[in-house]
């Protein structure tokens, strides 16, 4: 498996769209190798998908992302760990390892924790909080209070 973490300084960078390096692990055996950093190379969600799907890769580890990214990685066939943040190493070893959990909530930009609220127009019972179209992993930036 090859994973790529959005990456700068050591650290997972927390802006998807504006990633500058990546830094690319392969897996075996439930261990990453000690790493590769590369160059984006492009600007935008879609360039960076098509980017990555060059480099083979089929995970990805990242900070923030919007519902289109995730949409572009999704159809490049890309898994997304959304909302990690700390040590791009240690991020990297830890899914190698199955321990990291994916964000769910990485993506809505709009939580308010103690208030229920509903995005868009779809009524599904009382105090939850749905967000519109139902977009993985989140609700982007359509989300309204």
């Amino acid at each position: 498996m090859k994973i790529a973490v959005t990456y700068e300084n050591g650290q997972v960078f927390q802006h998807f769209g504006k990633t500058q390096q990546f830094k690319m692990y392969q897996v075996e055996n439930g261990q990453t190798d000690e790493g590769t950093v590369v160059d984006a190379g492009g600007a935008g969600h879609s360039a960076l998908a098509v980017f990555l799907k060059e480099h083979q890769v089929e995970t990805l580890i990242c900070g923030g992302i919007g519902g289109g990214a995730q949409a572009a990685l999704a159809q490049a066939g890309i898994q997304v760990y959304p909302g990690i943040q700390g040590d791009a190493d240690q991020a990297a070893q830890a899914l190698a390892k199955g321990e990291l959990k994916q964000n769910a909530q990485a993506t809505c930009n709009h939580h308010h924790e103690g208030e229920h609220h509903h995005c868009g127009h779809h009524h599904h019972g009382e105090g939850e909080h749905h967000c519109g179209h139902h977009h993985q992993g989140g609700c982007g930036h359509h989300c309204e209070k």
